[in-house]
């Protein structure tokens, strides 16, 4: 799998359209987002760092290192960019800056709904998906956050069971990734199995930036529409054989002894 970077950097493309503006961020939350690559080894895989901007009415959750990606082809000298961070892998095997969680999730755009974007290989998919639809459960438990005095919920989402600890100082039924929908900003959320974990790591007040659509910039550069439950079977389906699909849609063999794997990882969706 080491030439996948190289793959990676070669069929990206570099058309460049207008983003469009969905609203104006208010607060700006970063969140550390640790997940388990292997489940069965216990093997946690790199850390990833997300933004939640919330504006009036809309607000975006997406991974920073993925946003700087995404950015970069915005570059006049991306070419150039590229071309030196494959060098510098050939020399010494370092990945270069990589897309980690792909999804973005708008959430109330359209009002009262979910839009998400995520990628697999070299295409990105575009699905709407229902809003204030989790049922939590209330605790009596608290404890402290960023100085802020935060209680716990629990709720099944989507496969998982969650715990969630939310700040009613903060008065915003948002959180990171798709989580929302209690009274008050969630701080922390995870899975029981300790497979996903949200922890908010910092947050401040902004006035100007604004809140846009982000693009895609892999195969047609348009976003292929689908319904939740589509991609999720196509996500399982390039996790379980990532080599395979590869060589489907490019012709390039990365491993040729590679064959359909076991899941070892548990996607934040499996229903």
């Amino acid at each position: 799998m080491k030439y996948s970077w190289i793959i990676f950097f070669i069929l990206i493309s570099s058309v460049v359209t207008a983003q469009k503006k969905l609203d104006v961020t208010n607060l700006e939350c970063q969140y550390q987002y640790v997940h388990m690559q292997d489940t069965l080894k216990k093997i946690l895989d790199e850390d990833d760092r997300l933004v939640l901007l919330l504006g009036n009415k809309v607000s975006k959750c997406y991974s920073s290192y993925s946003m700087q990606v995404d950015e970069r082809y915005e570059n006049p000298n991306r070419r150039k960019i590229i071309d030196a961070e494959i060098m510098e892998f050939l020399k010494t095997k370092k990945q270069p800056l990589h897309k980690r969680m792909k999804a973005y999730v708008y959430k109330n755009y359209p009002e009262g709904k979910m839009t998400v974007t995520d990628g697999l290989s070299l295409q990105d998919y575009i699905y709407v998906d229902s809003l204030n639809n989790i049922n939590w459960t209330m605790a009596d438990s608290t404890k402290t956050i960023l100085n802020y005095t935060v209680q716990m919920a629990t709720c099944d989402y989507r496969g998982h069971h969650w715990t969630a600890w939310f700040a009613p100082d903060v008065p915003v039924s948002d959180g990171p990734w798709k989580l929302h929908g209690l009274p008050g900003l969630i701080m922390e959320a995870y899975d029981t199995n300790a497979y996903h974990h949200f922890t908010i790591v910092g947050i401040r007040k902004l006035t100007d930036m604004p809140i846009v659509m982000s693009k895609t910039y892999v195969g047609t550069n348009k976003f292929e529409k689908v319904k939740r439950k589509d991609f999720l079977k196509l996500q399982r389906q390039y996790l379980e054989n990532m080599s395979g699909i590869i060589k489907m849609e490019t012709g390039i063999d990365l491993d040729p002894n590679s064959s359909p794997t076991q899941l070892t990882f548990q996607p934040l969706e499996t229903e």
